[in-house]
């Protein structure tokens, strides 16, 4: 091998060195650069319920902090929560915010008409 294709060799193997070193890194943090997410809740807005007390579950994946209209609610360590609500007669309309710790919040709002039996 002549010396010109050894220095390509060598500076074509460092490019894909320092690529897959950041290919790594991007993987590693997809998390912490999206940020917090909601998902995956068992509501369907805009929905008729014929119980007046539902069980909500979903997943706030990054949360460290949860609300449920306005009032905490805990999250396992893959962020995903469990709480019952009471919904009154009529039109009720459920808030879910959950922020992360750089401070970027995600919002759900969920609309259910309960209709007693």
């Amino acid at each position: 091998m002549n010396i010109r294709a050894k220095k390509i060799v060598r500076m074509s193997s460092f490019a894909i060195f320092f690529a897959l070193i950041i290919i790594y890194a991007f993987f590693q943090s997809r998390d912490l650069i999206f940020g917090v997410k909601i998902k995956n809740v068992n509501l369907v807005d805009g929905g008729m319920v014929t119980e007046n007390i539902i069980k909500l579950t979903g997943n706030a994946k990054n949360a460290i902090n949860l609300t449920l209209d306005g009032r905490e609610i805990s999250v396992d360590q893959y962020g995903n929560f469990e709480e019952t609500i009471a919904l009154l007669p009529g039109y009720n309309i459920i808030n879910i915010k959950a922020q992360d710790k750089f401070g970027y919040v995600d919002e759900k709002n969920y609309k259910l008409i309960y209709t007693m039996k």
